[in-house]
């Protein structure tokens, strides 16, 4: 089964969870913020997507982060600034076994559903 990991308010996520279920994929939601985030989790997606990526550098949370924060970011540092505000993680994260995708567009929902 599908996992998708987001925060349920995000207007993104929305738009995956429509997809999905227009598509009829059975998949579980994992809202960071109901159901927490666990750092193992965390770390195995910075591995297979890279915490660069991982890292949401556009929107208001990173913003709101003092200069301090923003500088002399490193793997370790950025995955603390995701596990402390999990608005920090690019969304949505989308897992079928071996196979994740960050972000949401339809082609490569349809194309990953496809390889999955």
């Amino acid at each position: 089964m599908m996992m998708l990991y987001g925060i349920k308010n995000c207007d993104t996520i929305k738009k995956a969870r429509r997809f999905l279920e227009h598509a009829g994929v059975d998949y579980q939601f994992h809202d960071y913020r109901q159901d927490g985030l666990d750092p193992t989790l965390l770390a195995e997606f910075a591995a297979k997507l890279g915490w660069q990526q991982l890292l949401n550098t556009r929107g208001t949370t990173w913003r709101a982060l003092s200069k301090a924060d923003k500088t002399d970011l490193n793997e370790q540092k950025a995955l603390s600034l995701m596990l402390a505000q999990p608005a920090l993680i690019k969304r949505p994260v989308l897992v079928n076994a071996e196979h994740y995708l960050l972000g949401f567009t339809e082609q490569s929902y349809q194309t990953f559903i496809k390889q999955s």
